[in-house]
């Protein structure tokens, strides 16, 4: 891995864990092993570097999701696939923590992937919903948009509340209590 992947990698673990603004340059130098001259010469300086890092974690995450909703099977089993999906549950999403970090949402460049990753999962899973009502697997009445809206809104949910608890088993029951309400519209 080269110097700049090396501080892309070292900026989103350390997003992930502390935040934008406990994360200094410095603790990314440490953390890459890259001098502060390469950090330099790779990226104009920390909000550059951060949107790098955010960028690539919001398309990490949509590649992943892609995996499973591209995937063979039914809608509800490909949707099930992306929810029950082995993550790590008590550090929570990576780009879904970013929104309760007052200096990202307050910055619209660093924003920006996290609104398009939330808006792109909300659109792909609303279009296989929809999917699913036109091969008559899921019931007319199911309205797409809201029931992604809310299959997001858990998904997240189910990190805070897995974090709160300190207990993925929480995350686990929001996935199972979510399909449990998707699969009420399997026909």
């Amino acid at each position: 891995m080269d110097t700049r992947e090396r501080l892309i990698a070292s900026t989103r673990e350390l997003l992930w864990e502390r935040g934008y603004v406990g994360t200094s340059p410095k603790a990314i130098q440490e953390r890459s092993g890259a001098g502060q001259g390469s950090m330099y010469h790779h990226f104009r300086g920390k909000p550059d570097l951060a949107l790098a890092a955010i960028s690539r974690s919001a398309e990490e995450l949509r590649d992943r999701a892609e995996a499973e909703f591209g995937g063979p099977g039914t809608v509800v089993g490909r949707i099930t696939a992306y929810l029950r999906r082995e993550r790590d549950a008590l550090k929570g999403c990576p780009v879904g923590r970013l929104t309760q970090d007052p200096d990202v949402m307050a910055d619209p460049e660093l924003r920006r992937p996290v609104e398009e990753t939330f808006a792109w999962l909300t659109d792909r899973l609303a279009g296989l919903l929809s999917e699913g009502r036109t091969s008559g697997e899921l019931d007319a009445g199911l309205d797409p948009v809201a029931t992604a809206t809310a299959l997001v809104a858990v998904l997240q949910g189910g990190y805070v509340l897995a974090r709160a608890a300190d207990s993925a088993e929480v995350y686990a029951r929001a996935m199972d209590g979510a399909l449990g309400l998707l699969t009420a519209h399997v026909r």
